[in-house]
């Protein structure tokens, strides 16, 4: 039996990238689950920004050639400060509640990305997108259960993820429109960590070779991530890979049980499946129209 390749474009390199992808995210989330909140949530996320800058050194001279114009500035500043603040939430939420939770909840981004598409693109939203909606938010409350159990914070910083990382991703959007997808990337890694050092200040800690060490790798798992990610969109359809990143959760589920003593959460589960089914609709939908995709894939919004 032949192993497939996976340059070639075809539906099962899409999905094995996709794959890749989804290990390397959750990857992202376990070391940052390991540090325990040792070292805070902004002054974690700041150094992971920080040190992923040296996987911008191959095209940091094609970026010093590139001239933005005062306008694209001031996106990318508003994009830097809106992704901040999410991924800020986003390390403080991983270190605040189970791997599962925080990768189900994570799949809200792209639904919250169709509303505010609605109301700041003009997007029209027909009958069976506001029921995928609808039903992608019933899946959040599956998980959440309010009423039923104590919230912790973490997930409500995940909800204020969700919707910071949609409004990056609707800028990202206008700018990459105009720009080349490498500086629209290169961008974020910049002005990111100067969004977050402000908030890092406030609580700074000295961290030590362990924990920059760790950190290291949460640079390097995203920056694969995003390196498969780009692979798999390149390889098939997106209406192909967005249901698997819905295995992001079987990782999560599976690490948290054997590395951090978190149990199965039959709810948090169903409730993951409910939001990617309703998003994997959305998805379908935007595809038979043959428009221009505002939905984005789970992973595309992550930091």
């Amino acid at each position: 039996m032949t192993k497939p390749d996976m340059n070639s474009k075809s539906p099962i390199a899409g999905i094995l990238w996709m794959v890749m992808t989804g290990i390397c995210f959750v990857m992202v989330t376990a070391l940052v689950k390991t540090l325990g909140g040792s070292v805070p949530a902004a002054q974690s996320a700041f150094l992971r920004y920080v040190l992923g800058l040296v996987f911008l050194l191959p095209i940091w001279r094609e970026l010093l050639q590139t001239r933005l114009t005062k306008r694209q500035l001031g996106l990318f500043g508003i994009r830097g400060a809106v992704h901040a603040v999410g991924v800020a939430f986003w390390f403080f939420a991983m270190s605040r509640i189970p791997i599962a939770e925080v990768t189900a909840m994570n799949y809200l981004t792209p639904v919250f990305v169709t509303i505010l598409a609605a109301f700041s693109l003009g997007e029209k939203l027909a009958i069976r997108r506001i029921l995928a909606i609808v039903a992608a938010l019933a899946g959040a409350a599956l998980i959440l259960r309010p009423g039923f159990r104590v919230l912790d914070p973490g997930h409500l910083a995940m909800l204020g993820t969700a919707t910071m990382f949609s409004a990056s991703y609707l800028i990202a959007k206008v700018v990459s429109d105009e720009l080349d997808a490498k500086m629209v990337v290169a961008m974020l890694s910049i002005t990111v960590p100067i969004g977050l050092l402000p908030l890092a200040l406030m609580d700074w800690i000295t961290p030590n070779f362990t924990q920059v060490f760790i950190l290291f790798g949460v640079a390097l798992f995203a920056t694969v991530g995003h390196y498969t990610m780009t692979r798999a969109f390149a390889a098939a359809p997106v209406s192909v890979t967005q249901p698997v990143t819905f295995l992001q959760l079987v990782w999560s589920v599976i690490i948290g049980a054997l590395f951090f003593a978190e149990p199965p959460d039959s709810f948090v589960i169903a409730g993951g499946a409910v939001i990617m089914a309703a998003v994997s609709f959305i998805t379908w939908r935007e595809a038979r129209a043959k428009k221009r995709a505002v939905t984005p894939l789970v992973n595309a919004t992550k930091g």
